[in-house]
């Protein structure tokens, strides 16, 4: 069974503050930059599953990367170089705080939302009658904070200009090019026969300018169904066949566990996990159109260290 990257201790020249996140560790160093780690850690519900997803940090890294270079001309984004398959070398950014969330068809947690009842989400109110995955006239964004700790929560765009969290002008910024990247990742989903369903992007500012940070049109962070049975399955109201980390969520509900106080989580066997890495394989592969070869993974730490230390030693 291939070995899954859980946590990092990088000893890196320049050093001067290191972040483990749900599934990245970040590294402050010198010169305003910052080198993200993309582990094997999985979460859901806001919680960071107790078992890894071998090859899983790589496959987002890659994909991650692909689409910030793919998205240049719409934003400047953080990134500067990718010296190792799960790390990304960067611009340090003040990130602002909250995350633009955009949805072009109700599902997942909006769905469950507007399912009992609730028809406003972030302010906007919903149309009466949707169905479950049904697209939207036209894609809404449903921010929500972004927590150091424990869950994000939903937020207005009222709300977020009214308490200060972001200004006015620079929320307004935010929304058109939140609307620009879900144009662009759904036209880059469509060449492979996927539809981009919801995402969320990140920000930040240096210098006084927007960055995109972090990831992008990721599975962790996006949800994708396959077009050529979309419409049938919505039609017979079907569950749509998906390419997202949706399906670990709906496996820790079926087992009990949506990160409630009192829940346990569910034993993630290696057989599951070896699953997970199939679908995350999947998406990669459908995403980009490449095949994804399995590198060995005895010792990523080493490899990783290794090959930072030398991007960070060629520099100078």
């Amino acid at each position: 069974m291939a070995k899954a990257l859980t946590n990092t201790d990088l000893q890196l020249p320049g050093i001067k503050n290191l972040y483990h996140g749900k599934v990245r560790d970040v590294y402050t160093l010198e010169g305003d930059l910052l080198a993200m780690v993309v582990t094997d850690r999985i979460s859901a519900f806001d919680v960071i599953l107790p078992e890894g997803i071998p090859y899983k940090g790589e496959i987002l890294n890659r994909i991650a990367a692909k689409n910030l270079d793919a998205t240049a001309d719409i934003v400047q984004n953080w990134k500067i170089d990718t010296p190792d398959p799960m790390v990304t070398i960067g611009h340090k950014c003040t990130p602002f705080k909250v995350e633009m969330v955009i949805r072009g068809y109700i599902t997942g947690s909006a769905w469950r939302t507007y399912s009992s009842g609730q028809h406003t989400i972030c302010g906007i109110t919903l149309p009466e009658g949707l169905k479950e995955n049904q697209k939207f006239d036209r894609p809404i964004i449903t921010p929500t904070t972004k927590a150091d700790e424990g869950h994000d929560e939903d937020i207005s765009r009222e709300e977020i200009i009214a308490s200060g969290l972001v200004s006015k002008e620079d929320y307004e910024e935010l929304e058109r090019i939140t609307y620009a990247l879900f144009e662009r990742g759904t036209e880059l989903a469509e060449k492979h026969g996927l539809i981009l369903v919801d995402t969320k992007y990140e920000f930040g500012k240096k210098d006084g300018k927007i960055y995109l940070i972090d990831e992008i049109h990721t599975p962790d962070s996006s949800r994708y169904f396959y077009k050529v049975s979309y419409q049938d399955l919505f039609e017979k109201g079907e569950p749509q066949r998906q390419l997202s980390k949706e399906f670990v969520r709906k496996w820790l509900i079926e087992h009990g566990f949506q990160g409630k106080e009192g829940q346990q989580i569910p034993e993630m066997t290696p057989e599951y996990c070896d699953s997970v890495t199939d679908r995350y394989i999947e998406l990669y592969e459908h995403l980009t159109g490449e095949s994804f070869e399995k590198h060995p993974t005895e010792d990523i730490h080493s490899r990783i260290e290794k090959n930072l230390t030398q991007w960070l030693k060629a520099r100078k």
